[in-house]
């Protein structure tokens, strides 16, 4: 069950990031979720290329980077030699989306393709055939802690028909946002096994309860 949770490191002990990359990986988390914001797509700012390459010194953690950041393009260089191992980025915030999917494609990682809730999936529709999976945010991107938006579990629905009728295989939904012990199952009742939880598991600094509690919910 810990490998369908992708801990958000944005709610993370910030100044003692190691100690919680260990106590994660010490509960069976395989992967993380980095929110790199440029406080222009998103009116916060967070890790940058740097920060990320200092985290892959000390740890070996799958890293799931999610650019919410203006054309990212700009800097896929600079996160791929960071050691990331995906970037998904979003397309409301790129101009030519096939372009920068295509060039993601080359680096040999993990491509994905974010969506926020306004948008709808019918503007991903001619690109599902370049990414490994696509990310629903069900909140407004930009800060931990917010409430979980109902309505993108009937957007869910439609993308996993979508992708359906499409014939596509081993196409991935990623779901973030809003994620705790009452939403949880929002999620994972309707097929999704690849979430990302924040505010919750960093919730009083009880990372390994918080996570048992979410894998109970769901079991």
């Amino acid at each position: 069950m810990e490998k369908i949770l992708y801990p958000s490191i944005l709610s993370a002990n910030f100044c003692n990031l190691e100690k919680d990359l260990k106590e994660l990986k010490d509960n069976k988390i395989k992967k993380i979720h980095i929110d790199v914001m440029d406080g222009n797509f998103v009116p916060n700012i967070t890790f940058g290329a740097g920060q990320i390459s200092c985290l892959r010194k000390i740890s070996d953690l799958y890293f799931d980077c999610h650019l919410m950041v203006d054309e990212p393009i700009r800097f896929i260089d600079d996160f791929v030699k960071s050691g990331v191992d995906s970037l998904t980025v979003h397309v409301e915030a790129c101009k030519h989306i096939h372009r920068t999917l295509e060039y993601i494609k080359t680096k040999n990682i993990d491509c994905g393709v974010a969506l926020n809730p306004g948008t709808s999936i019918k503007d991903i529709e001619n690109i599902l055939d370049l990414v490994d999976k696509i990310l629903i945010m069900t909140v407004n991107p930009g800060f931990g802690g917010q409430k979980f938006i109902y309505s993108m579990v009937d957007k869910i629905k439609d993308l996993q028909e979508l992708i359906y009728k499409k014939g596509l295989k081993n196409k991935q939904i990623q779901v973030d946002g809003g994620i705790n012990l009452d939403t949880i199952n929002e999620v994972y009742d309707i097929g999704i096994r690849d979430i990302v939880v924040g505010s919750y598991i960093f919730l009083n600094k009880d990372i390994s309860n918080n996570i048992s509690r979410l894998i109970d919910k769901i079991r």
